[in-house]
């Protein structure tokens, strides 16, 4: 294995922002890991308790003020913040491949999701909260939105920027307050998102942004908060789900990964289908929670040329740092101790039954760094339905439609299932039968629009599609009934005793 040298230094971490101002924080140390490296990039503190509070507090304070903005006047906020993003657009492309570890190629198109998110959420707000009046004899029959109030956004490392943007700009726009929570893996990424809020002149205490592990998160969790927006795993989002079992009134929008399939039927474009199967698996070093887990091909001649040449495909791509020259195709996965449980998980299913058909190994020492692997599930009895967020594949071979189908459904997860196939009435028989959120027909699992809602159904999340339906989950519907002047009906229900002057 080799061993690879950073060429950079170590960041100083800003500390907490909490009330539009950058605190020192007072809390135990917390380190970020250069995965293409395994060498220390960030350092800086976990937030305490107490800033935890005055982070709340803060919040507190600006929710009223906030809220009570005009919408025009939140979006202009949200606008000053895309322009800051544009300003800074290499150094956050170059801190997301830093910490994460992705190609400054992938990094880039993240830089350019955070900034065309913006218009988007205004448009969505626009189109899913928009107010109605309706004139009635008896009055006029009004609807409205309001925003929860104080909401805790919790980040995802995979797209440290694109993600955490994808609840904060939502919420703003409605007239919450937010105390966001980024990756522990993704400080350095999170100091400049906040940077450059600062830098919009948005409002003190309207974000507040603490670092920190699970235990600033828990703390965060316990504040008498309105709504927690999440992305990540099951196991974290349940955890989440749990803590807030005897309260209801929190509104959770929790999106958890999944075990998607992507089935390969019929088609006369081989390389198109190896390629789009390639996007779909391990692009992100397989760190998306749309990459299709499962490649479902059929046991035939056509599917023995599919699954070579896509073997061939997968041993041959690009892996490396992400200032590699010429650049990669994946970086690493978020950290060695990952990579060496995703090597852990690929052999117990070998051990289980599996065939091994291409191995993923760990390339270089102390880092995140692996090469792609596929495995043959075929004969496994009762393959293990879980989301290994890894270069990993595993390929199930089908004798007939019917059964890649069934084959898709075999899984407690529900985010995005796939289809590359030339036949059309495939794709409606395979719509209309599997079950999730996100449903594509020859295009990858990868790569969602933020233009439609982005969320899944069984373990995948809990019925609060993000994205463009985002809006649904940060602001609640008033009806009112109204009128500008108190009168008398023209009739008196029956049974009421005469009116007049006292």
């Amino acid at each position: 294995m080799e061993r690879y040298m950073i060429k950079s230094g170590i960041l100083d971490g800003k500390g907490q922002y909490i009330n539009g101002h950058w605190l020192k924080g007072q809390g135990t140390t917390l380190e970020s890991v250069n995965p293409s490296y395994g060498t220390l990039c960030w350092q800086g503190t976990n937030a305490t308790e107490q800033e935890v509070s005055a982070a709340y507090d803060a919040a507190y304070q600006a929710l009223f003020p906030w809220s009570a903005l005009d919408f025009e006047a939140r979006a202009n906020y949200t606008q000053r913040f895309a322009k800051q993003i544009e300003k800074n657009r290499d150094q956050l492309a170059h801190l997301i491949a830093l910490e994460t570890g992705k190609p400054l190629w992938e990094a880039q198109t993240e830089v350019n999701a955070v900034i065309g998110k913006i218009n988007l959420s205004i448009q969505a707000f626009q189109e899913r909260t928009g107010a109605k009046v309706t004139k009635t004899a008896e009055a006029n029959a009004c609807l409205r939105f309001k925003p929860q109030g104080i909401v805790v956004v919790l980040g995802a490392f995979n797209f440290p920027a694109h993600l955490s943007n994808g609840h904060i700009v939502p919420a703003l726009l409605a007239g919450n307050t937010i105390l966001y929570k980024p990756s522990e893996h993704t400080p350095a990424v999170a100091e400049l998102i906040m940077q450059c809020w600062h830098e919009s002149e948005l409002p003190p205490g309207v974000i507040n942004c603490l670092q920190g592990d699970v235990v600033c998160a828990k703390a965060i969790l316990s504040q008498d908060i309105q709504g927690v927006y999440f992305t990540g795993s099951y196991a974290t989002g349940l955890s989440i789900h749990q803590q807030f079992i005897n309260k209801p009134e929190v509104i959770l929008a929790l999106e958890m990964g999944g075990n998607n399939p992507l089935v390969i039927d019929e088609v006369s474009d081989l390389n198109a289908a190896v390629y789009h199967a390639l996007l779909s698996t391990i692009i992100t070093a397989g760190q998306r929670c749309t990459c299709a887990r499962r490649v479902i091909i059929p046991d035939s001649t056509q599917g023995d040329e599919f699954l070579n040449r896509f073997i061939k495909m997968c041993s041959s791509v690009k892996v490396g740092p992400f200032d590699q020259k010429p650049e990669p195709f994946m970086g690493p996965v978020i950290s060695h101790a990952q990579a060496l449980k995703h090597i852990h998980s690929q052999k117990k299913l070998i051990v289980s039954g599996g065939t091994s058909l291409l191995s993923m190994s760990l390339l270089a020492e102390d880092t995140g760094l692996l090469s792609p692997g596929i495995i043959d599930m075929t004969n496994f009895e009762n393959p293990p339905d879980e989301e290994i967020f890894a270069p990993f594949v595993q390929i199930h071979r089908y004798t007939h439609f019917e059964q890649a189908i069934s084959l898709a459904n075999q899984t407690r997860y529900g985010l995005v299932a796939g289809l590359l196939s030339d036949n059309e009435q495939h794709y409606h028989q395979f719509y209309q039968r599997v079950r999730a959120g996100l449903i594509n027909w020859n295009r990858p699992t990868t790569g969602a629009s933020s233009s439609l809602p982005f969320g899944g159904v069984g373990l995948s999340g809990n019925h609060r599609p993000s994205a463009y339906f985002a809006a649904d989950y940060c602001a609640y519907p008033v009806a009112s009934m109204e009128q500008p002047l108190l009168t008398m009906p023209e009739q008196i229900l029956p049974g009421i005793g005469r009116f007049g002057a006292l």
